[in-house]
């Protein structure tokens, strides 16, 4: 056996239910285990999977101390699901500091981008980087993400739109996911922008992402060389329209990713009703999405990302959080870590959902446990405490879970341990 923590005064087991994700008011509400004689204990066995969850007392009577490689002493502590971050953009080199101020004195996203600067400018400072100054950068990053508690993390490409510089952040992240001991999930998001080079029209982009790039990757993909699971695209004014968003996420489909796309987020773009009908597994962002198409998002099951750091950070009116909960649909989080919203902490994200989005922190903590795993295909394995479910986990020094969000910026006193397949990752104390 790999691990056992006992003795816990509470573990969140998010759900006690044979389920993928908790949709709609069923997020209102988490399972919490807690034991007075004795506290709670979960056990991993050598797959990284948990093999039993119950009172300690329980736990012992299966297993001896010494039949584990670690054990953990949770007197007074909680263990919850490790953190699932639904959506990052962490390959890039550079800052974007100098816009950061021009936001504060009132330019809005679009002028900077239009201006050449957003992500424009972060796509020249990554082209000119070396991989292995890119992969340093990436490393540090995720490992912070790491120390805050995220277990698994959905990480884009997108600073490179070139084929050629695409598919060396693809190798960059491929590495990052074979060396470090946070999970990730690869996702292709070469329509990000339209390249400002050689003057291309969006429609001359779809068609090299559609007839070069997706057909590079598919190759590499073949060969076992990429592991890439997503496909991305900023369907939004100035970028991607609706149907060339649909074109590129259609192709991404045909070769086996999962669609995962920016949608709604400046204007209202319907593409939650396109992501419906392509039955994409994700949409992100959604300031602007209509009642349609969250009634649509509904019904296909399309999990809704919704990310705080970006809207406060950019000054947006939040989505409509409650009409999508209320219609029935799966919220998750997302950090949308990169250089316009450099934020890396689940914790923070959850309390920002929570105060800038109304949401009440049951919700919040499934959004960022099993509702973010459903949006990157790991509903049935991650984000919950249950027996067969992989063994990530988060320890806190508090007695009431609620702690890691009510205590804003305080998460790096509170987390004692990060456990990843049932291996401590990260611990406080060394």
């Amino acid at each position: 056996m790999r691990l056992l923590i006992h003795s816990a005064k509470q573990v969140v087991a998010i759900t006690d239910q044979d389920v993928t994700c908790l949709p709609g008011r069923s997020m209102n509400s988490v399972v919490v285990l807690e034991n007075t004689n004795g506290g709670v204990a979960v056990a991993v066995d050598d797959e990284g999977k948990i093999a039993a969850v119950g009172s300690t007392q329980y736990v012992r009577e299966l297993w001896k101390y010494d039949d584990f490689d670690e054990v953990i002493d949770a007197t007074g502590k909680c263990v919850l699901p490790g953190f699932v971050d639904a959506h990052t953009h962490p390959v890039w080199a550079g800052d974007r500091l100098d816009e950061f101020a021009m936001k504060l004195a009132g330019a809005s996203y679009l002028e900077i981008h239009n201006a050449g600067g957003g992500i424009f400018h972060t796509v020249d400072k990554t082209v000119r980087c070396s991989s292995e100054e890119l992969y340093q950068s990436l490393k540090d990053r995720l490992l912070k993400m790491l120390q805050a508690g995220t277990t698994t993390a959905e990480c884009k490409t997108g600073y490179g739109l070139e084929t050629d510089a695409e598919l060396r952040l693809l190798q960059v992240l491929q590495r990052a996911k074979q060396q470090l001991p946070i999970e990730i999930s690869i996702t292709y998001c070469g329509a990000h922008a339209i390249p400002n080079c050689r003057g291309k029209t969006p429609e001359e982009a779809t068609e090299i992402i559609v007839r070069d790039q997706i057909p590079q990757i598919q190759i590499l993909m073949n060969e076992k060389l990429l592991p890439v699971e997503n496909i991305d695209v900023f369907c939004e004014k100035g970028a991607f329209d609706t149907e060339q968003s649909r074109r590129i996420l259609q192709a991404g489909k045909e070769i086996g990713l999962r669609i995962n796309l920016h949608g709604d987020e400046l204007n209202p773009m319907q593409s939650a009703e396109m992501a419906a009908e392509l039955n994409a597994t994700a949409v992100s962002h959604l300031e602007k999405v209509s009642t349609k198409g969250i009634e649509v998002m509904a019904m296909s099951g399309t999990v809704a990302i919704l990310l705080p750091t970006t809207a406060y950070i950019m000054r947006l009116k939040p989505p409509p959080v409650r009409q999508l909960i209320e219609a029935g649909v799966s919220v998750a989080l997302g950090s949308d870590f990169n250089p316009n919203a450099h934020c890396l902490a689940m914790p923070t994200v959850m309390n920002l959902a929570c105060v800038t989005y109304g949401m009440n922190m049951p919700e919040a903590l499934v959004a960022a446990t099993l509702n973010a795993a459903a949006s990157l295909g790991r509903g049935r394995t991650h984000g919950a405490i249950q027996k067969g479910r992989v063994g990530d986990l988060v320890v806190i020094k508090a007695e009431k879970w609620e702690h890691i969000i009510y205590q804003l910026g305080c998460h790096h006193h509170l987390i004692e341990f990060v456990v990843k397949y049932g291996k401590i990752v990260y611990s406080s104390t060394n």
